[in-house]
C-alpha cells in the first residue's frame, strides 16, 4: 500500500537496468543513428547505406550465405541432436557418448576454427578429411606411381595421348629398351628391384622399362640398365597394331616384361594411366564447398547442445504413451515419427530458434576457417560488418548491417516470446 515493495524492487533492478541500458540499449540506438550518416560521420546520408546492402556484391553474397546458414545449420544440428538423444537412451554407454558429443561445446569458436582449418587442409598428409577421402578413393582407383616419368635423351619413345609409344615397331626375339626418367627415388613402388636387361626369347617380345638415371656427372650409360638403377615395377605396356591393342602386360619388379607373338610388328605403348597424377582429394575450402564445410564444423560443435536439450525433454515424455503405441502394433519408426517427435515439438522449437539466432551472428568460424582466396565466397553478414567497419573504414554501412541483422533476429525472438507465453498459460 505504501509502495515500499515497488521501491525496493526498483532499487534491486536498477544496477541491471543501468548495465542493460549502457551495454544494449545505447549501442543499438547509436548504431541506428550512425547508419544514416556517411563514413566520416559528418554528413547525413539518409537511406544510402541501406541501399548499399542490396547493391554491394559482397553484402549480397553474405546475405545469400546467411540464408544457407539459417536453413541448413539449425536443421542438421537439431536432427542429429534428436537422433543422438533417442539412440543414447537405448545403449548402456549412452552417458559416455553424450559426454563425447557435447565436449565440442567446451571449445571456443577460435579453437574450433583452427582445428577445422587443419582438418580441411588440401594436403592429405595434413588434412584429416582429405586423408580419409584419398584413402577411400585409392582403394577403388589406385593412383599411378609414375606421374612425373618421361623419356630422357635419345629415347626410343615419343609422346602419344598422355602416354608414350615406341618410334618404331618391335620384333619378336629382339629385346626392347624403354628407359624413362623423372620419378623421385622415394616415390618408386615398394616392390621395385634392381633394373635388369631383358633376355631374348624366340617368338616373344621381351623388354625392360626402368629409371635410366644414375647420380653423378658422367656416370652410367644411356639406354642400358646400370647397377644402381631401378626397374619400373607395375608399369603397364600395351602392344598396338592398327590402333587396336593386341596384347598387354605389366613389368615385373626389375622392370622386365614379356609379350606374346601377337605383339610382333606392333608398336609398344605406355598408356596414360601409368602417368596419372595422384588423387589429391577435395578442395574443401575452395569457392564451391567452403560454406558447406564451415557449416559442417558448426554442426560438429552444436549438435551436442541440441542433443542435451532434446534428451532433457525426452526424459519428460510419458513412457506409457510409447508403450501403448507399441502394444497397438506400431513399429519403432512409427513410434518415433508419430509419438516421440510430436511430444518433443516444444523442445525442438526451442533448439531450432536458439540455433537460428546463433547462426545469424556467426563470425569466428568463417573468419578463421575460410582462406583469403575464398573468404569472399564464404562471407556472412557478421563478417561483412567487421570488414566494412574496421578493414574498409565504412562505419555507416557497418551500422546499417548491424541494424539489418537486428531486424532479422526480431521475428525469431517474437516467435520465441509468443511460444513461451503459450507455455506459461498451459
Amino acid at each position: 500500500m505504501t509502495g515500499t515493495r515497488r521501491t525496493v524492487a526498483a532499487l534491486f533492478l536498477l544496477p541491471a537496468l543501468v548495465l542493460l541500458g549502457a551495454l544494449v540499449v545505447y549501442p543499438i540506438g547509436y548504431s541506428l543513428v550512425r547508419s544514416f550518416y556517411n563514413s566520416s560521420g559528418d554528413g547525413f546520408a539518409g537511406f544510402d547505406n541501406y541501399q548499399t546492402l542490396f547493391t554491394d556484391d559482397g553484402i549480397r553474397t553474405a546475405l545469400k550465405n546467411n540464408v544457407l546458414w539459417v536453413v541448413f545449420a539449425p536443421t542438421v544440428a537439431t536432427a542429429l541432436g534428436l537422433v543422438f538423444a533417442v539412440l543414447t537412451e537405448r545403449v548402456r554407454w549412452g552417458t559416455a557418448f553424450k559426454l563425447v558429443v557435447f565436449m565440442p561445446m567446451a571449445i571456443s569458436m577460435l579453437a574450433a576454427g583452427i582445428i577445422f582449418r587443419l582438418v580441411y587442409d588440401q594436403d592429405p598428409d595434413k588434412g584429416v578429411a582429405n586423408a580419409v577421402w584419398v584413402g577411400v578413393h585409392d582403394t577403388f582407383a589406385q593412383s599411378s606411381a609414375f606421374p612425373k616419368a618421361h623419356p630422357g635423351r635419345d629415347s626410343p619413345l615419343r609422346p602419344d595421348q598422355g602416354g608414350f609409344v615406341t618410334k618404331a615397331p618391335v620384333r619378336a626375339g629382339q629385346p626392347v629398351a624403354l628407359p624413362l626418367v623423372g620419378v623421385a627415388p622415394d616415390q618408386l613402388p615398394d616392390d621395385a628391384k634392381k633394373a635388369a636387361a631383358a633376355k631374348p626369347r624366340p617368338g616373344e617380345v621381351t623388354g625392360s622399362t626402368w629409371q635410366d638415371f644414375t647420380r653423378g656427372k658422367g656416370v652410367g650409360r644411356l639406354g642400358t640398365p646400370d647397377p644402381s638403377e631401378v626397374g619400373y615395377a607395375g608399369m603397364r605396356i600395351e602392344a598396338v597394331k592398327d590402333g587396336a591393342v593386341v596384347a598387354s602386360t605389366k613389368a615385373s619388379g626389375d622392370g622386365t616384361f614379356t609379350l606374346p607373338a601377337a605383339a610382333d610388328g606392333a608398336v609398344l605403348r605406355l598408356p596414360a594411366s601409368n602417368f596419372r597424377e595422384p588423387y589429391n582429394g577435395v578442395d574443401w575450402l575452395g569457392p564451391a564447398l567452403v560454406t558447406p564445410s564451415i557449416i559442417g564444423s558448426y554442426v560438429w560443435m552444436w549438435a551436442g547442445f541440441a542433443m542435451v536439450l532434446i534428451a532433457a525433454g525426452l526424459a519428460g515424455v510419458p513412457r506409457e504413451l510409447l508403450e501403448a503405441a507399441r502394444v497397438d502394433g506400431a513399429t519403432e519408426w512409427q513410434v518415433f515419427r508419430k509419438v516421440t517427435v510430436p511430444l518433443l515439438a516444444p523442445v525442438l522449437a526451442v533448439v531450432v530458434v536458439t540455433l537460428m539466432i546463433n547462426v545469424l551472428k556467426v563470425f569466428d568460424l568463417v573468419f578463421i576457417i575460410a582462406p583469403g582466396s575464398s573468404q569472399d565466397d564464404a562471407n556472412v553478414l557478421a563478417l561483412e560488418l567487421y570488414r566494412k567497419g574496421f578493414a574498409e573504414g565504412q562505419p555507416g554501412i557497418a551500422s546499417a548491417i548491424s541494424v539489418f541483422l537486428l531486424l532479422l533476429v526480431i521475428p525469431v525472438m517474437l516467435f520465441n516470446v509468443r511460444r513461451l507465453r503459450r507455455e506459461v498459460r498451459r
